[in-house]
């Protein structure tokens, strides 16, 4: 009898992790600040994010059972990386940690010093460091949990053999709880009988407030994060955020995270699930059919309009319906694609439509990462009254072709026609009047503001950054403000005019392979803004390499990438493998210059080879 050969140890690209370093310290720490070889020994996932991001939320869900199986040798590490400059202030990244329920270490890193070491170029991207301190990984984008745990179980293997993994407790120390009767509050409707329904998102509740807006009159829901119908006290949901009234007195719930929509009945309590499967909508899936046999992704709100539940699915940059007629949901606007492109509903784009309100002809919508106010009209149609795009954001009055605003999450119709804008990341309350097209502010110093809802001559605006609602008079003339302007901080790639070679680098997972059983199993979509600066290879394709032709006469632009590849389980014994979707869109802006790069890679998962 012998010893069984040991399995090989597995070869793969190792890169020596650079340190983690960030102006804004560390978070969930117990105040510690922590190094690398702080951390030597245990397997070190660092979580590139920003919290404007749906894609990032996504990812935070996804890690949440590797996070809590692997806890005695995995160090999850969030590295808040920020886009809009309301990201980069530390007190706002201390709300987003306790707001999505983060129970990691977080790195506030507002000045890209991390994000820049480690050549990230796109929220999310993970990025996977071995108990020696290597990097062995890169994923960026959505779908990549399987993967990493696939690799964390090789290397627990790996190291365990070779006496170099540490196990034990982690650094995450939980912050204390805060008394408040709401925390991060979402969404506000008005209700027939004079009081008020908000989604309490944080703690996974709906609450009943008094006409005074601070008095609680009842609570919906245990509390608990989860996906359970029936009476009040034990529903459960997971970080609601949009609420609609209908005509027969119930109310339709956004329930955010649990990708699905609920009915709860206000005279009885009780809540069930309408549409959503509990499950994250993927590219390839079902985009119409029966509501509880189509996955949602990420409703954020919810509005009634035309005879349907309109939702803002932010989770795909589309709008969706909900027809309680025959009780089946399907795409309205919107192609998936992040950006704005205004027109027809299916050749629209969107970038996380957040909050919507309706009238007789239009439904007004919040489009949060281009801050936009876009609307549709009963053709179905497209239309942008304020906002230019993904990178230009601000606090600027006046005209709308020249107003800014800053990641916008909510829209009102107020009793004139006009709209009143909840300018989150701006914290202040905006007006947009279609009959001027003047843009002015009604209120500043607000912190955070996700919502508002009439009260008479009075406007309630959710605070969600201080846990309550504020009453506000509406002004009849609007306040003045200095204009601010900003573009996206990320530095621009500098690259060759003429020819550039694409490579979006993807490795299937260990123990899975491409899955072409029904035909190409990648997708690349590039396009550009401005347009011109693409005179060749532009378009959708199948091949996750492309040479690109850069407009010398261009200086500078974004090039939009988005791909997708599938992967299935390496087993020709199993009929039916188990596959995965990963999938990503990157904004990538560039300079041209003489003796720019020739080469722009991006990784959707594995190692870029010439870094290795």
């Amino acid at each position: 009898m012998t010893d069984a050969t040991p399995a090989p140890t597995p070869r793969r690209a190792r890169v020596r992790a650079p340190e983690l370093t960030g102006k804004g310290g560390w978070l969930n720490t117990g105040e510690k600040q922590y190094t690398l070889a702080d951390l030597r020994g245990r397997i070190v996932i660092l979580d590139f994010w920003t919290f404007c991001c749906i894609n990032c939320l996504h990812v935070l869900d996804e890690l949440r059972e590797l996070e809590e199986k692997h806890r005695d040798t995995v160090v999850i590490i969030g590295v808040h990386s920020p886009k809009f400059v309301h990201e980069a202030e530390h007190r706002a990244v201390v709300d987003a940690v306790e707001r999505y329920g983060v129970e990691h270490p977080v790195l506030d890193d507002p000045e890209l010093a991390t994000w820049k070491q480690y050549a990230v170029r796109a929220w999310p991207t993970l990025v996977v460091i071995d108990p020696e301190g290597y990097v062995v990984a890169q994923h960026a984008g959505e779908g990549h949990a399987h993967a990493i745990e696939r690799l964390v179980a090789e290397l627990e293997t790996e190291h365990a053999a070779k006496g170099t993994l540490r196990r034990g407790d982690g650094p995450y120390v939980p912050p204390e709880p805060e008394p408040t009767v709401l925390r991060f509050p979402g969404k506000a409707i008005a209700l027939p009988g004079g009081t008020f329904l908000v989604s309490d998102t944080t703690r996974h509740q709906l609450v009943e407030l008094a006409a005074d807006g601070e008095t609680v009159v009842r609570r919906f829901g245990s509390g608990a994060r989860g996906l359970q119908d029936g009476p009040a006290d034990s529903v459960t949901f997971n970080e609601p955020q949009g609420l609609t009234l209908l005509d027969d007195g119930s109310v339709v719930v956004a329930d955010t995270v649990n990708h699905a929509l609920r009915r709860l009945d206000l005279t009885t309590g009780a809540v069930t699930t309408l549409a959503g499967t509990g499950r994250q909508w993927m590219q390839g899936e079902p985009t119409a059919g029966p509501a509880r046999e189509i996955s949602l992704s990420s409703p954020w709100d919810v509005a009634w309009w035309q005879g349907r539940v309109w939702i803002a699915m932010a989770g795909v940059h589309q709008l969706w319906a909900y027809d309680p007629a025959d009780d089946t949901v399907a795409v309205t606007a919107g192609t998936t694609n992040e950006g704005l492109v205004d027109g027809p509903g299916p050749e629209a784009w969107f970038a996380q439509p957040s909050g919507l309100a309706a009238t007789a002809d239009r439904l007004w919508l919040a489009d949060s990462e281009t801050s936009a106010l876009r609307w549709v009209d009963i053709d179905g149609a497209v239309h942008t009254a304020v906002g230019t795009g993904l990178f230009d954001f601000g606090h600027r009055d006046g005209p709308a072709e020249q107003a800014l605003l800053q990641h916008p999450l909510g829209v009102t119709v107020l009793p004139d026609g006009s709209v009143a804008i909840s300018d989150t990341y701006n914290h202040a309350l905006r007006r947009y009047d279609p009959a001027t097209g003047e843009v002015t502010t009604l209120a500043t110093d607000l912190r955070e503001p996700s919502d508002a809802v009439l009260a008479g001559d009075e406007i309630l605006v959710v605070e969600s950054a201080r846990h309550r609602l504020t009453r506000l008079r509406l002004p009849e003339e609007a306040v003045r403000v200095e204009s601010v302007a900003h573009r996206t901080q990320r530095a621009a790639t500098e690259v060759a005019p003429g020819e550039l070679r694409l490579d979006v680098i993807f490795q299937a997972p260990a123990g899975q392979k491409l899955d072409t059983r029904y035909g190409p199993s990648t997708r690349l979509l590039v396009s550009a803004t401005p347009p011109e600066l693409l005179l060749a290879g532009e378009g959708a394709g199948t091949d996750l390499n492309r040479t690109l032709t850069l407009d010398p006469a261009v200086s500078e632009g974004v090039l939009h990438v988005s791909a997708m590849a599938a992967s299935c389980d390496d087993d020709p014994a199993n009929e039916y493998p188990a596959c995965h979707v990963h999938q990503q869109d990157w904004g990538v802006p560039v300079r041209l210059t003489e003796g720019g790069a020739d080469r722009l890679p991006l990784v959707l998962a594995g190692m870029d080879d010439k870094d290795a």
